[in-house]
């Protein structure tokens, strides 16, 4: 097995072989993606439609020399193999030491640590700009697909590349009809034209950007993709290539179901049966399920995400029950905040859903296009939690601190399946605040909630107590009950416990009354403190005879963690939050 794979170290290598040694090369890097994908997990889609692709970049150019940037960078698994890192996926001990996105820190030939989309054209642009300053030569290849020109940035690139850029860069389009779920919006109109015309469509996306253009049908195809890129090759002004690929080929399942095979847990090859079972109940069905009962009962209710409806298991029939109560944007937060606020302003009941670290791209638009006008859009997040994604580039840790400051959202962080749909329901019908809410990473618990939520930063004590209170946020609510219950046992009284809900604000009514018989304040929350829920307590204390301690993540950038290790290196189990309150002497 791997036979060609496996005399593969270096680019060099693949520039040796010939027409029957790059197509079993083709297969071995397949096997090896099915070795690594099958046990491990991670992009499958994108990752097979673009093998022959890869592999023709690497025997035409002269990387690290010649620069490939790779936007999302989660179809790079088969450069990684081409450069050194092959390891990683035929050897099931070395998962661990090759991340999912390009990263400097593993090879010289990754120029950036990307995991967003739409980033690979501005990226590369720099790269030339750098280059024509310095006088040199290299070619700059920028790799861009997946419903990722939809994103504006992608955009605002080829606007930009079109007009300023003069010299040597090209743009490889890969074209394979996808995003993450099916792509939305009037550019892929102009790309089926494209397709459907071999290249020849009047309407031509690129050529209005001013840009020079080449359609390649058989993007699947080794040899034909070496042919044309030896064509673009040093050429003198930016062009794009436009390829035709297949999402997920070599595999019939992720051929077929392309959306569902975007991305993958370790799964079973010959049933495609994932070797993982979610919890029959979870937050992100709860959400699907509120969804479509919402959307019967109120036709001025309105979902809109941005390429992710799978943030709340909105599947394809799902979204096909919805109908025009759903939208989906395609890879365009920005547009999906300010569209939004359009809607509320108009007197419809928007939500709109995303994963936590994509809403970091629309900041502008949340903090000026909702916020500064009040207007009562619902933004519900996924992944908010230090235990979801742990990859450096979809940390969701920074959520709290980014956005709890801005005026006027309300966030909520509910701790209970009860709590959770209760908010979901006051927010999307009431019409003063625009709010946030995270979507609970833990399992579901159940627990009596309020309904209403117009008294905003009013803080819940669910437990009455004395010398030290627990303020548990959101996801850490339960390590606040375990807490609870081991200072009871330890110091033999009851501490007193909270459940915040709100955490852009503070119960400044509730933290006086915690003087009169607390020595002690402890906060917990799922995210980094610098910025976050734990610092508003501790300045609100700030000259009382109180002490606060807080608990939260360090202002870093993690990466592929295991979160209860993180937990105990950074001193936040319970046995080390009793260690410290005995150092304190309460």
């Amino acid at each position: 097995m791997y036979d060609i794979l496996n005399t593969i170290n270096s680019p060099a290598d693949v520039k040796r072989l010939n027409v029957q040694q790059l197509e079993t090369l083709a297969a071995d890097i397949r096997e090896a993606l099915f070795n690594r994908l099958t046990k491990f997990g991670g992009h499958f889609g994108s990752n097979f439609g673009i093998v022959e692709t890869e592999i023709a970049m690497h025997y035409v150019f002269n990387s690290p020399q010649d620069k490939f940037v790779f936007d999302v960078s989660h179809q790079s698994y088969p450069h990684k193999m081409l450069t050194g890192r092959k390891a990683g996926y035929i050897d099931d001990s070395k998962f661990h030491e090759d991340s999912g996105y390009t990263n400097p820190d593993e090879s010289e030939h990754d120029l950036f640590n990307v995991g967003h989309t739409s980033t690979s054209v501005s990226l590369a642009s720099g790269l030339v700009k750098a280059r024509d300053l310095k006088g040199g030569k290299e070619n700059i290849i920028a790799l861009i697909g997946d419903g990722s020109l939809s994103g504006g940035e992608a955009l605002e690139a080829l606007d930009f590349v079109g007009s300023e850029i003069h010299s040597n860069m090209i743009i490889i389009v890969n074209d394979n009809q996808q995003s993450i779920a099916e792509v939305h919006g009037g550019l892929y109109k102009n790309l089926t034209e494209l397709r459907q015309t071999k290249g020849k469509a009047a309407n031509n996306l690129f050529k209005a950007f001013g840009l020079d253009y080449i359609y390649e049908e058989n993007g699947n195809d080794i040899q034909t993709m070496i042919k044309v890129l030896q064509k673009v090759k040093d050429i003198d002004h930016p062009i794009v290539l436009h390829i035709n690929t297949q999402k997920g080929k070599g595999y019939k399942l992720a051929e077929k179901y392309r959306e569902a095979w975007h991305w993958c847990l370790p799964f079973n090859r010959e049933t495609g049966e994932w070797n993982f079972s979610f919890p029959a109940e979870n937050y992100t069905a709860l959400t699907a399920d509120y969804i479509m009962n919402k959307a019967k009962q109120d036709k001025e209710f309105v979902v809109i995400t941005a390429a992710m409806p799978m943030a709340a298991s909105l599947t394809p029939e799902l979204r096909q029950k919805l109908g025009r109560q759903y939208v989906d944007v395609g890879i365009a937060e920005e547009h999906a905040a300010a569209f939004a606020s359009g809607i509320a302003k108009a007197g419809g009941k928007p939500l709109f859903v995303t994963n936590s670290t994509f809403i970091q791209r629309a900041y502008d638009q949340v903090s000026q296009d909702i916020c500064i006008n009040n207007n009562p859009v619902t933004i519900l997040l996924n992944y908010a939690s230090f235990n979801g994604l742990t990859d450096v580039t979809h940390l969701g840790i920074f959520t709290l601190a980014g956005f709890s400051n801005i005026p006027n959202l309300v966030i909520l962080a509910p701790s209970s399946k009860e709590e959770y749909l209760n908010m979901l329901e006051w927010s999307v019908n009431q019409k003063n605040h625009p709010v946030m809410i995270l979507i609970p990473g833990n399992e579901v618990t159940s627990r009596p909630a309020d309904k209403n939520y117009d008294r905003l930063n009013t803080f819940k004590v669910e437990q009455n107590g004395e010398k030290i209170a627990i303020l548990a946020l959101g996801d850490f609510y339960q390590k606040g009950e375990a807490l609870a219950k081991q200072v009871e046992l330890q110091f033999g009284f009851k501490p007193t416990l909270i459940n915040p809900r709100f955490a852009s604000g503070i119960d400044e009514k509730l933290l006086q009354e915690l003087q009169q018989n607390h020595k002690l304040i402890i906060t917990m929350e799922d995210g980094i403190l610098e910025g976050g829920f734990g610092q508003k307590i501790a300045s609100y204390y700030g000259t009382a005879p109180i002490q606060v301690k807080s608990y939260g993540l360090k202002k870093e950038f993690y990466d592929r963690y295991n979160p209860e290790d993180l937990l105990k290196q950074l001193g936040m189990t319970t046995d080390q939050i009793i260690s410290d309150i005995k150092k304190l002497n309460i």
